[in-house]
């Protein structure tokens, strides 16, 4: 016989609820960042920029293009109900699979990797796509078949499986940080969709064992392992990077050299429009600016958690932990490189660094984080 309770909770279920009022403290916050990263695009950019390409607009032009674009999509994706993505989560996901596959037959090649689709002027970076892909259906699935979480064989390895045809295919641009993104976003979804704490802890275990066996057998990634414990070691080499990132936020001091006077953009530090675009908001504005920042990013984390434990379904629990936890970890690993925590990689700062792939991605699960916020009492 079925109890009140569940009764109860069957027939609130089944209630269509009116949406309430999105989670306008992220909103504002997310609108902030953006407009702290099209500054700091502008500031680190615009020597190098007017240097290689003759126009110092260059990447703060694109940047706002893509802003332009991508703020009306957020806000579409803040309106468009989030279950919808639970019914099409198979074809999102071979979507993502797709053009992982696509990158690396006709990808455009950088720097020895093969991680951009181009279209007419117009790239993407897959990988971001299959992030958000693969939260989308490990959510569906964890979300429909709970009481099977707590089994290894019909919980936790189908999962283990999309995960790794992900970080397979992500690997093979090649793409390491990335794919270690990726796993370790999987894992903190399968521990918050209940799998067995034995089982997590086997995977945690396995992860570790197979980021060191893919360090050994790759040279190159040994030698940025090195330069990370010891980047004195080779300064024009593999430390240069981390040196010049570190001069850059040493000489910040507590309040910077100010808005537009970093020295380490002037050729020494690359990429310090995009990757190592925190070294030069420490430079620029300083431990109080960069503090500031790390404070947004930690307020947008918590506003996530928050949803994610207040919505009303599982799905959208589940959706709303995945986003959230992509978005921390892409955030630590980034600081981490520029910082010197971690070795160095190549990722992007949400929303504060150059890159309109990225911009794009995150401003569209943003929209569907605040669509889920719709659904939760009390924010």
């Amino acid at each position: 016989m079925e109890t009140i309770d569940a009764k109860k909770n069957r027939i609130r279920e089944g209630t269509k609820v009116k949406p309430g009022k999105m989670d306008f403290p992220i909103f504002i916050v997310v609108l902030a960042l953006c407009a702290i990263g099209l500054v700091m695009v502008f500031s680190a950019s615009y020597y190098s920029a007017a240097d290689k390409m003759q126009d110092g607009l260059y990447f703060v032009r694109k940047q706002g293009l893509y802003l332009l674009v991508s703020l009306p999509i957020m806000l579409l994706f803040t309106r468009v109900d989030y279950h919808v993505m639970e019914r099409f989560r198979l074809p999102i996901l071979l979507v993502s699979i797709v053009l992982l596959v696509a990158v690396l037959l006709i990808g455009e090649e950088a720097n020895g990797a093969t991680r951009w689709l181009v279209l007419k002027g117009l790239s993407v970076q897959p990988s971001e796509v299959a992030k958000f892909g693969l939260i989308i259906y490990m959510s569906a699935f964890m979300s429909k078949k709970q009481h099977l979480m707590k089994s290894f064989l019909k919980g936790v390895v189908p999962m283990l499986c999309v995960m790794v045809v992900i970080c397979g295919l992500v690997m093979l641009q090649p793409n390491m940080s990335m794919a270690v993104i990726i796993g370790m976003m999987g894992i903190i979804m399968l521990f918050a969709g209940g799998a067995d704490y034995k089982h997590v802890a086997l995977l945690i275990l396995c992860g570790i064992g197979a980021f060191v066996l893919l360090a050994i057998i790759a040279p190159y990634r040994m030698a940025r392992l090195a330069s990370f414990t010891d980047p004195w070691q080779d300064p024009k080499g593999d430390g240069h990077q981390l040196i010049q990132s570190l001069y850059a936020l040493g000489s910040g001091g507590i309040f910077g050299r100010g808005l537009n006077n970093s020295r380490q953009k002037l050729l020494y530090l690359t990429y310090g429009e995009s990757d190592f675009v925190y070294a030069i908001v420490g430079e620029e504005l300083g431990f109080i600016g960069a503090g500031i920042i790390l404070l947004l990013y930690a307020f947008v984390v918590y506003r996530g958690m928050r949803v994610a434990l207040r919505c009303k379904d599982r799905f959208g629990s589940m959706l709303a932990a995945g986003i959230t936890n992509v978005f921390a970890l892409q955030v630590l690993v980034n600081v981490g490189v520029v910082t010197g925590v971690m070795p160095t990689t190549g990722q992007a700062l949400p929303f504060i660094s150059a890159g309109g792939s990225s911009l794009l991605i995150f401003l569209s699960a943003m929209g569907v984080l605040l669509n889920i916020s719709r659904h939760v009492n009390d924010m």
